[in-house]
């Protein structure tokens, strides 16, 4: 994973009022902690760390400029406004060079399986353990050829070498079913037409 620079600013002032004005100043409101050190308030810019988090995922690794030196952070958490387009919080985690940290990973699926299936896939993210050097921005999970009834779990997803599993083992990642029937679509979708029927013809004799 590449590393980013971002030059980061010591905030002074807290409470919603000033993350509000943080905000309206083009900047994200962050807190680096960690390594046993005090929680440093801090101010991010908000484009650029829009980018990295673009480019690198919510894993991404900063070297943060503050007041001119440099420190190692991982992101851990990225909170987004739930209907606006823009982020409202970052939390930052102390990290150093050689260090080994827990991250959650994006799964995805690839491959295709065997004709007649359905992919139901039941986890988006592993909690895997790698070096802060090379944290995956994702890890690929094959369903090509599975048949009806496989199943994946946490611990037959290949995971790329370095890196170690963190979740639990018997966790359900993909499972193989059985593809709808054209009839039982049909039958479905007579069952949608009929309830609203059933509905007005209960109204109408109250």
């Amino acid at each position: 994973m590449a590393e980013a620079r971002i030059d980061a600013e010591t905030r002074t002032e807290f409470g919603k009022g000033a993350a509000r004005r943080t905000r309206r100043d083009g900047k994200i409101p962050a807190v680096l902690y960690g390594h046993g050190t005090d929680p440093k308030h801090l101010s991010l810019p908000q484009l650029e760390f829009a980018r990295v988090v673009r480019e690198q995922g919510r894993n991404a690794v900063l070297t943060l400029n503050i007041d001119g030196k440099p420190q190692l952070a991982l992101t851990k958490t990225v909170v987004t406004h739930p209907i606006r387009p823009y982020i409202e919080h970052v939390d930052l985690l102390v990290i150093s060079r050689g260090e080994k940290v827990s991250v959650e990973v994006q799964l995805v699926v690839t491959g295709d399986a065997a004709p007649g299936t359905m992919i139901s896939q039941e986890l988006n993210t592993l909690e895997v353990e790698a070096d802060v050097s090379s944290i995956p921005e994702q890890i690929e999970v094959s369903v090509e050829g599975l048949e009806v009834g496989a199943q994946i779990h946490a611990s037959d997803v290949q995971l790329p070498e370095g890196t170690e599993l963190r979740a639990d083992a018997e966790l359900l990642v993909v499972n193989v079913v059985a593809s709808p029937t054209e009839s039982q679509l049909e039958g479905e979708s007579a069952e949608a037409d009929e309830a609203p029927a059933a509905a007005d013809s209960a109204a109408s004799e109250s």
